[in-house]
């Protein structure tokens, strides 16, 4: 789990492409001071496992589920990278749950600049239209945003200047791809009304229960 609060802008070192996998080599330095093999990082993110690691850069494989799923795939030697630790236990909570997999990748189609703040138009596909919340919790990129407005086509964030200087999201362009998780809370919230239209009137029944799995 994470926060959707960037630690730190990393830069791809180096990578290694196959037809629907990569391995990516990150520079960076903040994260690395307590990482061990195994852990999770977030890149962009995704939630990515430490494959090997040094003082200065870390490894992590890219498997073809996450390959096709996300915005990995166009990565290049050079492009930085928002990176984040797991969630520690011990500190406090700044963003919001999230889990590091990706719903689904948005492109920006429009950005324009109010006072201070940088406005986004995010185009989104809309099987995803169900789980934004106007003013509530989006993961652009791996920063944890609010929802600032919904349109048939996706939904609008808003950038203070922090997240802007702290953030790749706030170098963003039009065009760009970005990845995007829904407020896992949403998500849940809306399979438990769509399983709930579907099931038997009466309340919890034996059949609702094989169905799930729960019986055999």
């Amino acid at each position: 789990m994470f926060t959707g609060i960037v630690e730190e802008i990393g830069t791809v070192q180096a990578i290694k492409k196959g037809s629907s996998s990569m391995q990516l080599v990150i520079k960076c330095t903040h994260i690395l001071s307590d990482v061990k093999k195994g852990d999770s990082i977030s890149v962009n993110g995704v939630c990515l496992t430490v494959s090997d690691f040094s003082t200065t850069q870390f490894a992590a494989d890219v498997m073809p589920e996450t390959f096709m799923a996300t915005t990995l795939y166009t990565l290049k030697s050079g492009n930085r990278v928002n990176l984040e630790r797991a969630m520690s236990a011990n500190g406090r909570f700044g963003g919001h749950f999230v889990t590091g997999h990706v719903d689904g990748i948005g492109e920006i189609v429009a950005v324009r600049t109010v006072e201070n703040a940088i406005y986004m138009d995010i185009q989104l596909a809309s099987e995803f239209q169900s789980h934004l919340v106007p003013k509530g919790s989006i993961t652009v990129d791996g920063t944890s945003l609010t929802v600032f407005g919904i349109s048939d086509q996706g939904f609008t964030i808003s950038l203070i200047p922090v997240t802007q200087a702290d953030s790749i999201v706030g170098y963003k362009r039009v065009g760009d791809l970005v990845n995007v998780e829904c407020d896992i809370l949403a998500k849940y919230l809306e399979r438990i009304v769509s399983r709930k239209k579907t099931e038997p009137s009466g309340g919890l029944t034996l059949d609702a229960l094989a169905r799930s799995g729960f019986l055999e």
